[in-house]
């Protein structure tokens, strides 16, 4: 379920409240195979199943960075905002990776808003720690804390 809040005064509200989490992402070979392509990391842990099969992990995973690049959209499914004139992606923190995430795996994001504060030019930022979940495993693929822009 999507949160909606409508400029900088519903925004500070959300200072200490949870976003809830996404619905379910199954993470499939294509994707994978199109990241790597993108980022020129064709590393065989991600793009050769038949070698992967017998590596590490019992098949290829998911680049660590194609994770964390899914909170972009992962994240609108949490919050929506509008009433403001810009939103920035500010940067990351505390970013670890601890479970890979296996090629077929479903993930989801949790989202929760750790501070809201004032910033020059009449913004506010928001810092939101997130854990993307894989389906059934007691680790997380990645934990991260973000930081976000919002200007009126």
């Amino acid at each position: 379920m999507t949160i909606s809040v409508q400029g900088i005064a519903e925004l500070r509200a959300l200072a200490g409240k949870g976003l809830g989490h996404t619905d379910w992402l199954q993470i499939d070979q294509s994707r994978v195979d199109t990241f790597a392509t993108a980022t020129d990391d064709h590393q065989w842990i991600h793009v050769d199943p038949e070698r992967a099969a017998s590596g590490p992990f019992g098949g290829t995973i998911a680049h660590g960075y194609l994770t964390l690049a899914l909170l972009i959209p992962l994240m609108s499914e949490l919050l929506e905002v509008s009433g403001v004139r810009m939103s920035l992606n500010y940067g990351l923190d505390k970013v670890r990776f601890p479970a890979p995430v296996p090629v077929g795996a479903k993930i989801r994001l949790l989202g929760q808003v750790a501070s809201a504060e004032d910033v020059p030019g009449d913004g506010v930022q928001l810092t939101v720690d997130f854990t993307v979940e894989i389906e059934g495993s007691a680790k997380p693929a990645c934990v991260a804390r973000a930081v976000y822009r919002h200007y009126t």
